[in-house]
């Protein structure tokens, strides 16, 4: 990761691309392992986040990083980490 990255205080988040029909835009799955007190037992919980991607680079299975940016549109918050 490059250097302002690092620095910076907004969220990353690594995830595999699911779609890439829409122009300049793609689906990304972001899985998270967590613990569920009531039943003290792990679960994945996964959410799809919609991100920029200048040029349509990525294609369906890729392993991405993205990273948190100001809102693009309605449900763009996310562009892709180069």
């Amino acid at each position: 990761m490059t250097k302002d990255i690092i620095k910076s205080k907004k969220r990353v988040l690594t995830g595999v691309v699911t779609s890439n029909k829409m122009t300049d835009t793609i689906t990304v799955k972001v899985d998270r392992y967590v613990k569920l007190a009531k039943y003290n037992k792990y679960v994945t919980i996964s959410k799809k986040h919609k991100a920029h991607d200048a040029g349509n680079t990525k294609k369906i299975g890729d392993k991405v990083s993205i990273i948190e940016t100001a809102p693009i549109s309605k449900d763009k918050h996310f562009t892709l980490v180069k």
